[in-house]
């Protein structure tokens, strides 16, 4: 997950959150966004690694384009296995 830098200069930082289910049966674990503002302790240091949300949509693109590429040469050398 990434910082993202909001046109009104709030950032969108990731959280993530650990807690016992209470039922003995492991860990509940979420990732979210909170937002901080430039009164946060934290706000210049993770202002240096944001990015825009259209930044952002840029690499999910990116990754998309890469991923029909690789699905691709997956599927050919999958293909050449034979029953194997």
């Amino acid at each position: 997950m990434y910082v993202i830098r909001l046109p009104d200069g709030t950032l969108r930082v990731p959280q993530s959150a650990l807690a016992d289910s209470g039922t003995g049966e492991g860990r509940i674990i979420a990732q979210a966004y909170v937002e901080i503002g430039p009164g946060d302790p934290d706000y210049d240091r993770l202002l240096a690694e944001s990015v825009t949300e259209e930044e952002m949509e840029e690499r999910r693109r990116r990754w998309r384009e890469g991923d029909e590429d690789l699905l691709r040469a997956f599927e050919e050398w999958k293909a050449g296995r034979g029953d194997e």
